[in-house]
């Protein structure tokens, strides 16, 4: 699965590149799924309030990362060795530094520009990097909450909380019209790969 939806990702970003491209961003940037782009940002509009909402909340999942970085380091610490530390967590650190490298290459690759300036600056948008954090990041965090809460009632609810959360960002995200439709879905495959990925590795681990 991980393998099948990390594939659709490079063969979505190469359409994205490929197929109807068009100068409809702003400043004449051109943008792959032209019509379909277009239409979906003239149906919902541009809300930077929701665009603000949606920064501020992405602080979220950087808290649940730091996070689980000191529950290693406070691992390590103890334990004395590196390897002692769970090797679930060590899994998730090297997760989170790919996510990291893939954050900073496509600032650098642009694959697409956003739909709008913000602060007057037309900036990279794919994928959207909003999604990648929080769909990285709130899954992989539910994984390792569910093996280290005990009590099911709390554990349940902090499951529902996240998801609910997850969602409505990504959502929020599309809505508020700073993304095109194209980086949202780039976002989502890449990310649902990954997080397949690590939990594939992390059943390896186990097993």
């Amino acid at each position: 699965m991980a393998v099948c939806l990390l594939a659709g990702f490079g063969l979505w970003t190469a359409a994205v590149r490929m197929m109807d491209v068009q100068p409809i961003g702003p400043g004449g940037s051109v943008v792959g799924f032209a019509a379909l782009n277009s239409f979906v940002h003239q149906l919902t509009g541009v809300h930077m309030l929701l665009y603000s909402m949606t920064d501020w909340l992405s602080l979220v999942p950087v808290g649940f990362a730091m996070g689980f970085a000191l529950l290693g380091l406070g691992q390590w610490i103890r334990r004395r060795q590196i390897l002692e530390v769970d090797h679930s967590i060590l899994v998730l650190g090297a997760f989170y530094l790919v996510v990291m490298a893939l954050y900073v290459f496509f600032e650098v690759v642009v694959i697409n520009r956003r739909p709008v300036l913000i602060d007057g600056i037309l900036e990279a948008s794919y994928p959207s990097s909003t999604t990648l954090l929080v769909l990285c990041i709130m899954p992989t965090a539910a994984m390792q909450l569910y093996q280290r809460i005990k009590k099911g009632a709390f554990r349940q609810g902090i499951m529902l909380a996240m998801a609910v959360y997850t969602v409505l960002m990504i959502v929020g995200r599309l809505v508020s019209g700073v993304h095109w439709f194209t980086d949202i879905v780039g976002g989502v495959l890449l990310s649902t790969g990954l997080v397949m990925l690590y939990r594939a590795i992390c059943s390896l681990i186990e097993e």
